[in-house]
């Protein structure tokens, strides 16, 4: 719990705002790429201090979803699996005062796979931080604010667009999803500048390989590599977001 605390302060003193709202938007470009499978995987989550509980299968069910719905709107011609292991969280409870306020944060690692070669893309995961930003909403912790349900939405569809920046990142700087494996930058002119710049990090996290082979860590993934890597992870805020409905 001390090292996931330590990971989340570090993560705040270096957020970075990335817009997850474009779902309705034509998709940043992305080669050839087309979801395969979608694993998630939480071998490994602890959850930080100050938090609400939400149980594994609740952060698989919710994370599974905001990588379908981000994802599935590529459909070019080759499969690649995206695996994701669930570290760590924290979800802000209410009733806090204002000095000790907590943030919402989720940490994971992300594996991806091309399905033709049956090969990682990456031989270690990326490690990628999401944390909340301060709102209207959310200035005394979204803990007071928003449900349990809410946050953990937010927090995954912020992680799954971070995921997405990352690939585009990759594919850009080393053809992860290019036939002929150029570098899509290099295409830029012939594209029509289709072939876009992200915020995506510049950190993969030095953590241990990942011997489970699906979902990108094995068991001590998020030890003290893990926190000692926090210091390059990509972190993204969250964005102000309409109030509940009765269902929450």
């Amino acid at each position: 719990m001390f090292r996931l605390a330590a990971v989340i302060v570090t993560a705040l003193a270096l957020a970075a705002c990335t817009n997850p709202d474009d779902l309705e938007e034509k998709p940043v470009y992305l080669g050839n790429f087309n979801l395969g499978h979608n694993v998630v995987v939480a071998p490994n989550l602890t959850k930080g201090p100050a938090s609400r509980d939400a149980s594994k299968g609740e952060w698989i069910g919710v994370m599974k979803t905001a990588i379908d719905e981000r994802f599935s709107r590529y459909d070019g011609d080759k499969l690649y699996h995206i695996g994701i292991s669930l570290e760590g969280y924290v979800l802000a409870i209410p009733g806090v005062p204002v000095v000790a306020s907590p943030k919402s944060a989720l940490i994971l690692n992300v594996t991806a796979w091309d399905d033709a070669s049956q090969t990682k893309l990456n031989e270690k995961p990326e490690l990628i931080t999401v944390v909340e930003s301060v709102s209207g909403r959310t200035v005394l912790g979204s803990g007071l604010t928003q449900s349990k349900e809410r946050q953990m939405r937010n927090l995954t569809r912020n992680a799954a667009k971070l995921v997405e920046n990352w690939l585009v990142s990759q594919n850009n700087e080393h053809g992860w999803f290019e036939a002929d494996g150029r570098p899509a930058k290099e295409k830029n002119d012939i594209l029509g500048n289709r072939v876009m710049d992200t915020e995506a990090s510049d950190g993969t996290a030095d953590v241990t390989d990942d011997p489970a082979g699906e979902a990108g860590a094995a068991p001590g993934a998020s030890s003290d590599a893990a926190a000692a890597a926090a210091a390059a992870a990509v972190v993204l805020e969250e964005p102000e977001v309409a109030p509940l409905d009765e269902d929450g």
